[in-house]
């Protein structure tokens, strides 16, 4: 695994570790006050992500071109402040973050289907 695959395929498995982390620290303190944001780590971060990296590592010339890496700095832009912007949304700070990281992962995935869709047409 390489270039855009091994990127996200190494962001999932840090955003795995911290979620991992996370999830210990809400059980043992008790609060579970978070949990949006700690699920939308495991989702976005982990999850998502992974599954990136295997796309862009299967199919062959889904990495090639400028749309992977866009995706890659919105997809990672978008994880990037939607879970802080969750914790501050849930702690009553303001809902900027969230919303921006909120347009930011859609918009990245919107990336990902026009890769898709543009990777089957080769």
């Amino acid at each position: 695994m390489k270039g855009i695959a091994f990127i996200f395929m190494g962001l999932a498995t840090v955003s795995a570790l911290i979620g991992m982390a996370w999830g210990i620290q809400m059980s043992a303190s008790g609060d579970h006050s978070l949990f949006p944001a700690h699920a939308h780590l495991n989702l976005l971060g982990y999850v998502s992500f992974a599954i990136f990296a295997f796309y862009y590592h299967m199919v062959e010339g889904a990495d090639h071109g400028f749309l992977p890496k866009l995706h890659a700095a919105v997809a990672v832009l978008g994880v990037v402040l939607i879970v802080p912007g969750i914790v501050f949304a849930i702690r009553e700070s303001g809902e900027v973050l969230a919303k921006a990281g909120s347009v930011l992962t859609l918009l990245s995935m919107l990336i990902f289907a026009v890769v898709v869709v543009t990777t089957r047409r080769r």
